[in-house]
């Protein structure tokens, strides 16, 4: 089972599940967009993530009884919300709540792995840019990060439970939001950076991720461990526009680089006008934070070691076939 399928990445953890033969419930509120989740060999479970008596009758509703899901993905989270106390709500909150629920329906899972975040670290090193690693001590600076450790602390005090836990570096691909904004400013011949120190940037194509998930559900060697997923380098912000531009096939791409001050500001009144319409914005404080930190390097030996991890997708693959998509969407928008 999949809770929090409908999302972006939601949706290509059930379509690599299907690839690979699984029965697979894709576990949704019932307000959840199921645009991504359209494969008639889904089982689909509505849930509500804030009443835990609710979600044990719907586990329990599911499956005949005595039966339990073999692995659980819990891909269930918020990267923005319009007041800062929802991160808290949906990242943790509703992770003790399905715990919860799981217990009382007597259906833990032989596997439970939780999607967290690299953010969840916290800054690295940004003198010498060592890259962060499954046992740096966190740190997070951003509400969102907090949120997100607070869940992974939450999962190593219940013994009960069998968990591993994910933290992947930004993710990227068909239908992913932020980075298309990104994509689509190189498009119109503008990159803007923040701040003038060198930055380090990682990224993980979406598809490599829902790869490393059920390879690390397979492996003996994964239970209770942390793992960060990523590509097994790092880009400078100079390459990432070079790769996306020449996939665009811009020869002309102007790069801005915004001081710290000014972006801090934007990002306030980015914030305070999403309030204002009720709608967050993907421009706020704690996203400043996460755009000022210079090293996102980061070290996936673990990964590689326990279930063999390998990024199949390098920076250049994966906005080939995402540009491709954006270009083939913006053509049809055109027709």
């Amino acid at each position: 089972m999949i809770i929090g399928a409908g999302g972006f990445i939601g949706g290509f953890i059930a379509d690599e599940s299907l690839r690979r033969g699984f029965d697979t419930w894709a576990g949704v509120r019932a307000s959840t967009s199921r645009e991504f989740l359209t494969d008639s060999r889904l089982h689909f479970i509505e849930l509500d993530y804030s009443d835990a008596d609710s979600m044990a009758k719907s586990f329990a509703a599911a499956l005949p009884e005595g039966e339990r899901w073999d692995w659980i993905v819990y891909n269930l989270g918020a990267t923005k919300c319009t007041n800062f106390a929802d991160f808290n709500r949906i990242n943790y909150i509703f992770l003790q709540n399905t715990v919860e629920a799981l217990r009382k329906a007597d259906m833990i899972p032989e596997k439970f792995l939780f999607m967290s975040s690299l953010s969840a670290i916290g800054p690295g090193d940004e003198k010498n840019y060592t890259p962060l690693t499954s046992l740096s001590i966190p740190q997070p600076n951003t509400r969102y990060g907090v949120s997100k450790i607070k869940a992974e602390t939450f999962l190593q005090t219940c013994s009960d439970v069998p968990w591993i836990i994910f933290r992947p570096t930004g993710v990227y691909g068909l239908h992913e939001k932020d980075y298309l904004m990104m994509i689509k400013s190189i498009d119109s011949h503008w990159d803007f950076g923040v701040g003038f120190r060198k930055q380090m940037l990682t990224f993980i194509y979406v598809k490599d991720l829902a790869n490393a998930i059920f390879d690390a559900l397979q492996s003996d060697k994964t239970l209770r461990n942390k793992y960060i997923i990523s590509e097994p380098r790092a880009y400078t912000q100079k390459q990432f526009r070079k790769i996306v531009a020449k996939q665009l096939n811009k020869k002309l791409v102007i790069p801005v680089r915004l001081p710290l001050w000014i972006t801090y500001a934007a990002s306030v009144v980015a914030e305070k006008y999403g309030v204002a319409r009720m709608k967050p914005s993907t421009l706020n404080r704690d996203k400043f934070k996460i755009m000022r930190q210079r090293n996102w390097a980061c070290d996936v030996s673990d990964a590689v070691r326990d279930f063999g991890f390998e990024a199949k997708f390098s920076l250049e693959d994966g906005i080939r076939e995402t540009v491709d998509a954006y270009l083939e969407n913006k053509k049809n928008k055109k027709e």
